[in-house]
């Protein structure tokens, strides 16, 4: 039995337990969205953050559990993709650049993945496009498709999607110590089925971002698309609306 001052401090900061993977609650997603904003200078309007605080995140049905989702996740989009949605790859950008501070030197990044490259990292064509500001999604975390390559999932998504800037919005925003249940091997890595990366440019798009974290290190690397990684699990999403 956990001692009592133990389940206090679990409870006190917002977090629940679904199915053996910890989600904060919503009121505590909201503050650290806040504290990431104000750290980076990104300017999210306060106004957004209200009409957040006087909505309601979607539930979890029975359905949604048994398909692996374990809860309600709040991610924003960023800039601007010329049709009226966000630019999906600036909103992973800035989420790795708050994970490079946050984390002072403990992360790594494969050279062949750059976001300051934008022509070589894309969505994926037919992800569905991610909407301007903040909005919802629910979130299946990877283990439920560990046996599959990010090619055979993409074949099978609709009307779920993988993950693309969720995942370091995710991972270096609301819920950074799923990275340290990574690091201990208790849930797999992450491999993000909604970008494409042409590690070598010209177009060339076949690896997709992968997510882990060793040795208390978080790392960005790429892997080929039509490949198992044994240690990774492929995370997927509900897009919800926004507040």
């Amino acid at each position: 039995m956990l001692p009592s001052h133990f389940i206090f401090k679990i409870f006190s900061r917002g977090i629940l337990k679904s199915q053996g993977a910890i989600i904060l609650k919503m009121k505590e997603q909201i503050r650290v969205w806040r504290r990431a904003d104000r750290k980076m200078g990104w300017g999210i309007d306060n106004k957004e953050f209200e009409m957040l605080e006087a909505s309601m995140p979607p539930p979890l049905t029975d359905h949604d559990r048994r398909q692996g989702f374990i809860g309600s996740v709040l991610f924003y989009g960023f800039g601007e993709d010329g049709h009226g949605n966000s630019d999906a790859v600036l909103s992973g950008k800035l989420a790795w650049e708050y994970a490079i501070k946050r984390r002072r030197g403990k992360t790594w990044q494969c050279e062949y993945i750059d976001f300051n490259k934008p022509q070589d990292i894309r969505l994926r064509p037919g992800a569905p496009a991610r909407p301007k500001g903040f909005y919802y999604a629910k979130i299946q975390p990877g283990k439920r498709f560990k046996a599959m390559t990010v090619s055979q999932l993409r074949k099978k998504l609709a009307p779920d999607t993988g993950w693309g800037p969720e995942g370091f919005q995710f991972l270096a925003i609301t819920h950074s110590h799923f990275a340290d249940l990574m690091n201990e091997r208790k849930i797999p890595f992450m491999a993000l089925a909604d970008y494409d990366v042409a590690p070598h440019g010209f177009n060339d798009f076949f690896d997709a971002p992968q997510l882990f974290c060793s040795n208390k290190r978080l790392g960005l690397g790429i892997g080929n698309v039509d490949r198992n990684y044994p240690l990774f699990g492929i995370p997927t999403l509900q897009l919800c609306n926004g507040p």
